[in-house]
C-alpha cells in the first residue's frame, strides 16, 4: 500500500505531508473539509487536477483531522494505492430518516459479495436515521464483513451536510466503498469516556430517531432544566449531555451514546442520530476530559494489538467531543500517534456519528456517538 497526504488552508495553499510516487493513479482519495469549501466546484476541481483517474470520496466535516491537527475550513487528502486489494465504490441518495433501512439495504445488495472483506460507509449527516441505515446494511452482508464509516458533518450548525463520489459534493447522499481481497488487514474500534449522571430513565415516547418523553415527561423539558442558560444554544449544547442507552444485541447488551442533532419547539422532540427504542433505559452522560483522551489512547491500544503493521488510521470523532474538549482537542489526536508510532497516516474528521463494532474482535456494527472511532490498514 502507498500513501499521499496533503492539506489545503487558505493561509497556505497546498502542502504535501507524505508524497509519493505512485506509478499509477491511486485507487482512492479521501478529501475531508469544511462545508463551505467541499461544495464549490473549483475545490473539487482541485482535487480531481492532481488525482485525475483516481475515485474521489469528498465531504463536508465538524473538523478535519490531518496527522494530529485539527482544524476548520480546510482539506484534508489522504490518497491510497492497493497494490493486492480491489475496490468497488456505490452512491445513494437519501431524502430522509424514514428510508434508511431501505437505503441501507439497497447498498448492501449493489456490493459483490465474492471475496468481500471489509465495508466502508459515509452519509449525509441530516437527513439520515444512522441506526437503520447500519441495520441495512450489516443485515445484507455476509457474516464475516464488518462496516465501519460516519456521518458528515457541518460544524456546530447543523443545517447542511455535503458528501459527493467523483463530483461536487450535495447533501442527501451516501458512498459505500467495499474492499476485497485476501491481502487486506482491516482492524476497527470504538470508544468513549463520558460519564453517566442523574437517574437513570426510560424512553416513554419516541418514534424512530425522534425522541418525545423520558418517564412520561417531556424529554426537551428534562434537557432544558439541565441546560439552564445553554438551553438557548440548542442543539449543539445538547451535545455537551449526550445519551447512553443499553440496546439488545445479536451478541448481548450493546451500551451506545446517542447525540442530538435538532430540536423541535412545536411538538417538544428532539431529534437524534440514531433510532431511540421505546422502553430501553436512557442515562445522561457529561464530559470528563481525561476519561475523553484516555479512550483516544485506549481505542488506539486495543487496535494496535490486532494490527500492529497497520500502515493508515482513519479517525472518526464526534463534534460533540470538540466542543467539549475545544482548544485540548488535539490532546487526543496526539494520544492516538504515541500510541500507533510515528510511520502511520493518520487523517479523518469530526462526524455527526460514527459507525462501527466496539471492538476488533467483533462484527456487529453500531452507530455510535460522542466516541472515537478508528480503522486501520495493512496490505500484508
Amino acid at each position: 500500500m502507498k500513501i499521499e497526504q496533503k492539506r489545503w488552508t487558505f493561509e497556505g495553499g497546498w502542502k504535501n505531508l507524505r508524497e509519493e510516487s505512485f506509478g499509477v493513479s491511486p485507487q482512492l482519495v479521501l478529501v475531508f473539509g469544511g462545508s463551505s469549501l467541499v461544495k464549490e466546484q473549483k475545490m473539487f476541481d482541485e482535487v480531481k487536477t492532481q488525482y485525475p483517474e483516481s475515485h474521489i470520496v469528498m465531504m463536508s466535516t465538524a473538523g478535519e483531522i490531518f496527522d494530529t491537527t485539527v482544524s476548520d475550513n480546510s482539506l484534508s487528502v489522504m490518497a491510497m494505492y492497493f497494490e493486492k486489494t480491489t475496490l468497488q465504490f456505490v452512491e445513494a441518495d437519501i431524502a430522509n430518516p424514514e428510508s434508511s433501512l431501505d437505503v441501507g439495504k439497497s447498498v448492501a445488495d449493489k456490493l459483490s459479495k465474492e471475496k468481500l472483506v471489509h465495508v466502508m460507509i459515509f452519509s449525509d449527516g441530516l437527513k439520515v436515521n444512522g441506526t437503520g441505515l447500519v441495520e441495512g446494511i450489516t443485515n445484507n452482508l455476509p457474516a464475516h464483513v464488518a462496516l465501519t464509516g460516519g456521518l458528515v458533518g457541518d460544524g456546530s450548525d447543523f443545517k447542511h451536510t455535503y458528501l459527493g463520489l467523483d463530483k461536487t459534493p450535495q447533501e442527501g447522499k451516501i458512498v459505500a466503498i467495499g474492499f476485497y481481497g485476501d491481502a487486506l488487514k482491516v482492524s476497527y474500534g470504538s470508544m468513549g469516556g463520558w460519564d453517566p449522571f442523574g437517574p437513570e430513565r426510560t424512553i416513554t415516547k419516541a418514534k424512530g430517531n425522534i425522541l418525545y418523553e423520558l418517564d412520561g415527561k417531556s424529554a426537551l423539558a428534562i434537557y432544558k432544566e439541565y441546560l439552564g442558560d445553554k438551553a438557548k444554544a440548542l442543539p449543539s449544547s445538547g451535545l455537551l449531555f449526550p445519551l447512553s442507552l443499553a440496546l439488545p444485541g445479536k451478541e448481548g447488551s450493546v451500551q451506545v451514546v446517542r447525540t442530538i442533532l435538532g430540536v423541535s419547539e412545536d411538538d417538544q422532540s428532539m431529534t437524534f442520530a440514531g433510532t431511540m427504542p421505546e422502553g430501553v433505559k436512557a442515562q445522561l452522560m457529561k464530559a470528563n476530559f481525561e476519561r475523553l483522551v484516555d479512550g483516544a489512547s485506549g481505542v488506539a491500544s486495543m487496535i494496535k494489538e490486532t494490527n500492529a503493521e497497520a500502515q493508515l488510521a482513519l479517525l472518526i470523532s464526534c463534534v460533540g467531543r470538540r466542543l467539549v474538549l475545544k482548544g485540548r482537542i488535539e490532546e487526543e489526536t496526539e494520544a492516538i500517534r504515541e500510541v500507533f508510532g510515528p510511520n502511520i497516516a493518520l487523517a479523518g474528521f469530526y462526524s455527526y456519528g460514527e459507525i462501527s463494532p466496539m471492538t476488533p474482535t467483533k462484527n456487529q456494527c453500531e452507530l455510535h456517538n460522542q466516541t472515537m472511532t478508528i480503522t486501520t490498514f495493512a496490505e500484508v
